[in-house]
């Protein structure tokens, strides 16, 4: 469960935060699935840090989860409008 946390956080936080930031824009998807696509994303990021660090909890492996992150909240609340 530690291992996932993060994933989750970071999910949840980025999702809310979009909808502060981007009030303009319509949005994709539903707050709960935008979360859960994140989250998917996000211990995605954190197993391939595993795989390739050899052990968890590298900050490489968390930037590249947040920047995983930010870009596909970006993509599904249309960023590029």
């Amino acid at each position: 469960m530690n291992f996932i946390a993060p994933a989750l956080w970071v999910a949840v936080l980025v999702a809310l935060v979009a909808r502060i930031f981007m009030k303009k824009r319509p949005l994709a998807l539903a707050l709960y699935a935008q979360a859960a696509i994140n989250f998917v994303v996000g211990v995605g990021a954190l197993v391939l840090g595993l795989w390739f660090f050899g052990h968890d909890g590298k900050m490489a492996t968390y930037t590249g989860m947040a920047l995983l992150c930010a870009t596909s909240q970006w993509f599904m609340v249309r960023g590029w409008r």
